[in-house]
């Protein structure tokens, strides 16, 4: 992923202007690591793949860069949303509600990947459970980015926030400036 332009690079307002796209490039970063867990763990699964410990490694990268990007825009952008475009509220509010139930679904799956020894000997059933809240998780994350670069990234990009010139905050930040 890109990094946005800083100091002679960029002037304040461009940087600012592209916020909402920045929230796009997080989001695509964050559905590909997904995908790539998604097929490490059936990989895996079907015999073929990483051992346990990379699994479980990569795992809690993915998990720990996505709960991240909702704790920073549940603490930082909407906020300032919220404060600039109150019409966005209920949107908000409604992003927050999934990103509580997303960390409810991180948690189980960190649970799973640190199982996938014994899901694996264990047989289908357990492969399949883990190979469901995965899917699960991808389906919901989907809908919520979908939902949430449809109505807020115009917002995001008229956005204003001085103390967001010599720095981006957290929640615009991919997994590997983290």
């Amino acid at each position: 992923m890109s990094t946005p332009p800083t100091g002679d690079d960029a002037t304040g307002n461009e940087r600012l202007e592209a916020f909402g796209d920045q929230l796009i490039e997080v989001h695509d970063w964050l559905r590909e690591e997904l995908a790539r867990l998604q097929d490490g763990v059936g990989a895996y699964l079907d015999g073929t793949g990483a051992r346990p410990r990379e699994l479980r490694a990569h795992c809690l990268t993915f998990c720990s860069a996505l709960e991240r990007h909702h704790t920073g825009e549940d603490g930082t952008a909407f906020p300032a949303l919220a404060e600039r475009f109150p019409e966005l509220r209920p949107v908000i509010e409604k992003l927050v509600q999934d990103h509580d139930l997303i960390s409810g679904i991180l948690h189980r799956i960190e649970e799973l990947v640190g199982g996938l020894e014994a899901a694996r000997e264990l047989g289908e059933a357990e492969a399949a459970k883990v190979r469901g809240e995965l899917d699960g998780l991808a389906a919901i994350m989907e809908s919520h980015f979908t939902f949430e670069e449809r109505q807020i990234v115009a917002a995001l990009n008229d956005l204003r926030d001085p103390g967001w010139t010599s720095s981006p905050p957290g929640f615009l930040l991919g997994g590997e400036q983290r």
